[in-house]
């Protein structure tokens, strides 16, 4: 294969998507037709593709549109299910770990080291339980089988080390610290956008901007939103899977979402931070403030948890409220608390979490979001539409395996043979030996894994694709480029809002916003 090229199966691009879209609505019956485009319908429309059936999957907007861009991009053992004694949830989810981590996303998922500061404001008790808690997170580690050398062992650090791998935290009264380890990926979106690429190499139909109006067991009502035109999708079996929005198109579904939100600061602000932060929060036992390097010059503080009323927006809002919180938890163990000035973003994602309980609070009163299961649920309507919400990005696996399995059984006489995508690797995974010999910078190796070379490729046959679009921001010109050739870009949102994370950044979006632009015109001008 050319270095400037990608595998012709798996690039989406705007010419496919519009000769798809009109074979999909040609009146031909699909086997499965997935709805929504988040990391659980992508890795659906994988998982059905894998098992060789016909499969249409659509989006209303784009790849990794609502909640799964705004996770804390960590891909959890299971540990906080542990505290509230949901062993299953944790086992699966440190099982879903090890598989990205070893054999279908290695080149995306790595292990990010965490450090637990012990400063005054954390009790001998409270650290004991912290460190209990490591030491059965490692035990979770051992049971899902992922490899030492993947994971390190937990331990306990001095003062010294733990300023070393904190050196923002404050010094006077640290007593030294607790150094974990977690899964992390390289960007969420990212990881949707390999999983939508695989199930395209695959053979299913990927079709974003394309709004279901109506859904039934039978296929939908759908509209192009690119031409406004209209036009119907069949299909023998139906999923749903649309996270928060999935009640407005199946009734009878109830989500309580969950708002998390994440601050967005200059990593100069921290300085080098080796690892992350785990701060606990004043008054509870099991929760904490996460400080997240994400190795392109931020940082992401988060996460809240509060329960959302009211209609579900496509891009939630953030209360100051939520960013005053994270600021103080963040301010408790900084030498120099962090201004309000200081932010230069911030995001927030909603959880789609199924509400099955109505009161749960011991006064009557609804339950905490904090406290609602993150267990998946699968549910099918009485015409067969089966929906699938719960669960979390770390597990979306298993929850589209779960979805596939139980909408093909609705689906009387449709075959489907067992999943086979704990052992499938996604476009761009090798094994982490083959991606230290690709020659590219290890930033691209890291976001684009064997397709790095191919990326590189472009910058280095026109220098003026080398260039960063933002000093202190590695992204370049080239990359943008990729992205509207084999990613699926149609616009400068999706360029600079989910291909890169630039958009973050408000300040930044608005300065790199007339290269997109130029990109997509460039792009549009080249194609035969």
């Amino acid at each position: 294969m050319s270095h400037t090229r990608a595998d012709a199966g798996s690039s989406l691009s705007a010419h496919r998507r519009s000769r798809e879209l009109a074979e999909a609505a040609d009146g031909r019956v699909a086997d499965v037709l997935v709805v929504g485009l988040g990391a659980t319908g992508a890795g659906a429309a994988l998982d059905a593709a894998a098992r060789g059936l016909d499969v249409v999957a659509v989006d209303a907007h784009d790849l990794a549109f609502g909640t799964s861009r705004w996770s804390s991009k960590l891909i959890h053992g299971g540990l906080r299910y542990l505290a509230s004694a949901q062993f299953d949830v944790a086992h699966e989810s440190a099982v879903e770990r090890g598989v990205l981590m070893t054999r279908t996303a290695p080149h995306l998922v790595a292990a990010q080291p965490f450090v637990l500061p012990l400063t005054p404001l954390v009790s001998r008790a409270q650290a004991s339980l912290a460190w209990a808690g490591f030491r059965a997170g490692d035990m979770l580690r051992l049971a899902a089988r992922t490899p030492r050398q993947v994971l390190p062992a937990p331990r306990r650090l001095s003062a010294t080390e733990a300023r070393h791998l904190a050196p923002s935290v404050r010094s006077a009264g640290l007593r030294g610290g607790l150094l974990s380890w977690d899964g992390k990926v390289t960007d969420d979106a990212r990881l949707v956008t390999a999983l939508a690429r695989t199930a395209a190499a695959r053979g299913a139909r990927v079709l974003t901007r394309t709004r279901v109006l109506e859904l039934t067991g039978t296929g939908a009502r759908i509209r192009d939103e690119l031409t406004g035109e209209e036009g119907e999708i069949r299909a023998r079996a139906v999923i749903n899977a649309t996270g928060v929005w999935a009640g407005e198109l199946v009734e009878g579904i109830r989500i309580r979402p969950s708002r998390g939100t994440h601050l967005v600061l200059r990593s100069e602000r921290l300085g080098t931070l080796p690892a992350g932060l785990h701060i606990p929060i004043p008054g509870e036992t099991n929760r904490f403030v996460l400080v997240l390097p994400q190795g392109d010059g931020r940082v992401y503080v988060g996460l809240t948890d509060e329960p959302v009323e009211g209609g579900i927006p496509d891009v939630p809002d953030v209360p100051e409220t939520d960013i005053g919180f994270l600021l103080d938890v963040l301010g408790s163990v900084l030498d120099t608390p962090v201004a309000r000035e200081e932010v230069v973003g911030a995001f927030a994602g909603l959880r789609p979490l199924l509400d099955t309980s109505g009161h749960d609070g011991r006064d009557g009163s609804p339950a905490r979001t904090s406290d609602i299961s993150r267990r998946h649920a699968v549910l099918t309507s009485p015409d067969g539409i089966t929906t699938i919400v719960g669960g979390k990005l770390t597990t979306y696996r298993r929850m589209a395996q779960d979805a596939v399995d139980a909408a093909t059984a609705a689906a009387r006489g449709l075959p489907a043979p067992p999943s086979p995508t704990a052992a499938l690797p996604l476009v761009g995974a090798a094994a982490p030996a083959r991606l230290r010999t690709l020659s590219a910078p290890s930033r691209l190796v890291r976001r684009y894994g064997t397709e790095a070379e191919a990326v590189h490729a472009l910058a280095a046959e026109n220098p003026a694709l080398a260039e960063r679009l933002l000093p202190g921001h590695p992204v370049t010109r080239a990359e943008l480029l990729w992205a509207v050739r084999h990613e699926g870009a149609l616009d400068e949102s999706d360029l600079l809002d989910r291909r890169t994370r630039i958009g973050l950044v408000p300040e930044d979006r608005a300065e790199v916003l007339s290269v997109a632009r130029e990109v997509l015109a460039e792009a549009a001008s080249a194609r035969p």
